[in-house]
């Protein structure tokens, strides 16, 4: 285990070096902020049928998005790893006494939060100092506020493990393209980071409901707004638990599977 948190603390100092992309995405990630808030602003006003969420809830939502944005999404690809898959190179960390999946999760998950660290504050303030229903709210209640902190911190290493496997998958295609862009185009629409879960009509909310991606950001950003009641928050966090280990054992699963079929070629 230490040999896995020297590696985390390791990535996770060298990614914080990127200052300058990261202070290229927070204008970034306040623009669109902006941009979804005015858009469903719009919607709002010519709107007058019964909404889902309040509007002060949905800014709040959309503001954690933002705030969170490098934590929650799944368009990253760890090239390093990538190449390693492609040039052969994974033999020589075949040959470590290390469990490859534990490095790849280690260093997927400390460099999402380095740059959420780089980013988060910045756009936080400017969120919160703009003038109400469109800036940044306080949470529901300091039960909610606790509540979001603990599922968004297993959304962290459900997050985390929902990468490392499509990591992990690459090592049977060959080809990173295929396998990445499928599950990043699944998880934008039914983790929430497009349109809300709860917009959603009712048979895509049930199927999002047994799938993993709500329980990254929709769920605890609902949360911190107070659009989840609290009796159901606690059935969400067992299914954030039980997705979290179904991912990491079928991640562990298939390495030990393909690490012992896996050849090499080149010379």
């Amino acid at each position: 285990m230490r040999t896995y948190i020297s590696n985390f603390k390791l990535r996770f100092v060298s990614s914080l070096q990127y200052r300058a992309a990261a202070l290229a995405g927070i204008p970034t990630q306040i623009f669109f902020g902006l941009v979804y808030i005015m858009v469903y602003l719009a919607f709002y006003e010519s709107n007058s049928t019964d909404v889902p969420m309040n509007f002060s809830q949905l800014a709040s939502y959309l503001w954690l998005n933002q705030i969170f944005f490098s934590l929650v999404n799944m368009w990253y690809r760890d090239q390093e790893i990538f190449n390693l898959i492609k040039n052969g190179n994974i033999s020589y960390e075949l040959c470590r006494p290390v469990d490859i999946y534990n490095m790849w999760y280690s260093k997927v998950m400390s460099t999402r939060l380095a740059s959420v660290c780089l980013r988060a504050l910045p756009v936080t303030i400017v969120a919160f100092l703009l003038p109400d229903p469109i800036g940044l709210s306080m949470p529901a209640s300091s039960t909610s506020f606790i509540l979001f902190i603990i599922t968004l911190i297993v959304g962290t290493f459900l997050m985390t493990s929902i990468i490392t496997l499509y990591h992990v998958l690459t090592l049977f295609t060959m080809n990173e393209v295929g396998v990445t862009n499928i599950f990043m185009a699944i998880s934008d629409i039914l983790s929430g980071l497009v349109i809300p879960i709860v917009f959603f009509p009712k048979f895509l909310q049930t199927i999002s409901n047994f799938l993993p991606f709500k329980y990254i950001s929709d769920f605890p950003f609902r949360i911190y707004a107070g659009n989840i009641p609290t009796n159901e928050v606690l059935i969400g966090i067992i299914v954030q638990i039980i997705w979290l280990i179904i991912l990491v054992l079928i991640g562990k699963l298939l390495m030990k599977y393909i690490s012992k079929r896996m050849t090499v070629q080149g010379g």
